[in-house]
């Protein structure tokens, strides 16, 4: 992919260096053409390490979803470059469990299928021990993988879809709003499977959810993406405890609270089209104190929400 000179990229945060897994620079995506065309990323830069989680949050039609699809190359972006530096594949959950698995295969042959793309497998015996051992790893009995989706829970379906994925052993997983369409009890289930898959297998997850406080449980760093532009990126402790960004504050602050009386002194209200602020004005700056935390917003705005830094070069 080329690299665009769109005036409305945003510089790519700066790194030490080091050769980062994924690195997406300056991604552009535009859909339609002349009047009818219409900008859903504006220029959008991130890294994610071999090894963390990286939670990419923001609203619906934010441009989440698209920059996933980017990247596994579902979409042509219109400029920008996405650059891996795995040896292994990049898989996808979906959001949907139902709509992402064939209802007419069984859940062996589901899981399997790259396993019989790849040719990875010598024989059908180390085939089926194979989807065995990974069924039990995401919490489903062996015996599943002679029935077909329509007997499973939606819960179950996803589990089946991260052990499709988790099976082709990549590098990387791009999980996609994968418990949303799941109930609460059981979105806790699945996030606290993923937590432990990824402690023990050290997978590289790009995180993408609307949800923040399951993004905090997850991620190591989190960048915050609202109308296609990344806001703010930090550590997850930086992000929630050093919030910068009038955005971001008001997803913390939406965040569900036990004590009502404590959620209403909570509540931040922004409204972008009445806040004053324009994205397209904005330059990257470094937060004071934070290792890796910037706020892409103007000088007089970082001033005004208390960054007291200089703007990064």
């Amino acid at each position: 992919m080329s690299h665009s000179g769109n005036k409305d990229a945003q510089s790519p945060a700066k790194n030490s260096g080091n050769e980062h897994l994924l690195k997406v620079t300056d991604l552009v995506q535009s859909f339609g053409q002349g009047k009818n065309k219409v900008t859903v990323l504006h220029g959008v830069s991130f890294h994610i390490d071999q090894g963390e989680t990286y939670g990419l949050v923001g609203e619906s039609g934010s441009g989440k979803s698209t920059i996933g699809k980017c990247i596994i190359g579902l979409n042509t972006p219109s400029g920008g470059s996405i650059e891996y530096n795995g040896d292994k594949s990049i898989q996808m959950i979906f959001q949907d469990p139902m709509s992402s698995l064939n209802p007419r295969r069984k859940i062996g042959d589901i899981v399997g299928m790259g396993l019989d793309i790849g040719k990875k497998c010598a024989s059908k015996q180390e085939r089926n021990e194979r989807i065995g051992e990974m069924l039990e790893k995401v919490g489903l009995p062996r015996e599943s993988a002679e029935r077909y989706p329509g007997q499973f829970s939606g819960g179950q379906r996803q589990r089946v879809g991260i052990a499709r994925a988790l099976i082709m052993e990549p590098e990387l997983i791009v999980a996609d709003e994968c418990i949303a369409a799941l109930d609460a009890s059981v979105q806790a289930q699945v996030v606290m499977m993923l937590k432990k898959l990824q402690a023990e297998t050290r997978t590289t997850f790009l995180f993408i959810s609307h949800d923040l406080s399951m993004v905090r449980y997850l991620s190591d760093r989190i960048g915050v993406l609202h109308l296609g532009y990344l806001l703010e990126e930090g550590s997850t402790e930086e992000i929630f405890l050093n919030p910068i960004h009038p955005y971001t504050k008001n997803l913390i602050a939406a965040i569900p609270v036990p004590n009502p009386v404590v959620q209403y002194k909570n509540e931040i209200r922004y409204e972008y089209g009445t806040s004053g602020v324009l994205y397209e004005d904005g330059s990257w700056h470094q937060v004071q104190g934070g290792k890796d935390h910037r706020v892409f917003c103007t000088d007089r705005e970082f001033k005004k929400w208390g960054g007291n830094a200089d703007e990064e070069e």
